[in-house]
């Protein structure tokens, strides 16, 4: 996400970032901590020596060219312009847009389409300050909208056919981030990193203190910032979704912020998080925001079928777990 010209306003994203970051030895180790793509990010890592600023500074200017590109709150992103041109022209691709685009398609295909890049207008729909509730008329328009395989890619570009069509990529652009720093920084020479980006998190190696694994502690959604388990995970990710922050409530009916795009409203089946571990925070999260939708019946036979998958989803009642999520809590 680099060159001689720069279409997005990268240097501005990359300013913003710099005047909040920070840094500092923690743990045997060096923490970064800064705020980009709409959440609180800390990375913990052991640099080769001599290379923590350098390696600091190519973590944030990937994150700024990443958030410059594709946040759809930026008209000049990439992703704000191949929505202004819906129902118009095909849009030009780079080959780094066209590899996150096919992931896009694998977004859709693991979560059984619970999960989709064009549910932007029904998202717009809904207002969790004001406590908007939209009507059934402004669902099912929306609804006509909202639908991956009606979105035309080849390769080098991409193009929306409808008019009021828009693409979002919340459902995994902070995960894939996750990802990528985490290769960013084992090419670096770093053999030991945990990155969090809002409570999604991968780690690589073991922790600089000595321990033999990384300590992750999972948010009760009855008790928002205290933790009802924790886990030990190394060389894995961890993701967890939940409404139990982002709500409002009308006469006694309870609106979370995660939307069903095969009905248009929030999902109201008694999940108020999930967790899940997997081998990317790209599939962690993917897997955690599908479960939650599809409820813990569907949700929990969802994790169970995906391989190399460990999960737990926290219901208004109790807790259900894959068969092998306790193998990951310490004893």
């Amino acid at each position: 996400m680099s060159g001689v010209t720069d279409p997005y306003p990268t240097a501005e994203i990359r300013a913003r970032i710099h005047a909040g970051a920070t840094m500092s030895l923690v743990g045997g180790g060096q923490e970064l901590q800064f705020t980009a793509m709409g959440t609180r990010c800390r990375v913990n890592f052991v640099p080769p020596p001599g290379k923590a600023r350098v390696t600091a500074e190519a973590v944030v200017d990937w994150v700024a060219a990443f958030e410059a590109k594709y946040s759809r709150f930026l008209p000049q992103s990439l992703v704000s312009r191949i929505n202004a041109a819906a129902g118009g022209d095909w849009v030009p691709l780079d080959p780094e847009a066209d590899r996150l685009f096919a992931l896009c398609d694998q977004l859709v295909f693991l979560t059984r389409g619970i999960l989709d890049p064009t549910a932007l207008p029904l998202i717009r729909l809904w207002d969790w300050k004001t406590g908007r509730v939209p009507t059934d008329l402004e669902i099912e328009s929306a609804r006509s909208l909202v639908g991956w395989r009606l979105v035309e890619r080849e390769p080098g570009r991409l193009r929306l056919p409808r008019p009021g069509m828009a693409l979002d990529l919340g459902g995994m652009g902070k995960e894939y981030a996750v990802d990528q720093i985490v290769a960013l920084l084992a090419q670096r020479g770093v053999t030991s990193a945990m990155v969090d980006f809002g409570a999604d998190v991968r780690v690589a190696g073991p922790p600089p203190d000595g321990r033999p694994a990384w300590f992750i502690g999972l948010e009760d959604p009855a008790r928002p910032g205290n933790a009802w388990t924790g886990l030990s995970v190394r060389n894995a990710a961890v993701a967890s979704s939940g409404d139990y922050v982002r709500k409002f409530e009308i006469g006694g009916r309870r609106y979370g912020h995660i939307l069903d795009p095969r009905t248009g409203r929030p999902v109201a089946n008694g999940v108020r998080a999930v967790s899940v571990i997997a081998p990317s925070c790209t599939q962690a999260g993917m897997l955690s925001t599908a479960a939650c939708v599809l409820g813990a019946i569907d949700g929990l036979r969802l994790l169970e079928s995906a391989p190399g998958i460990a999960g737990a989803i926290v219901t208004e009642t109790g807790t259900v777990t894959t068969k092998r999520f306790y193998e990951h809590v310490p004893s």
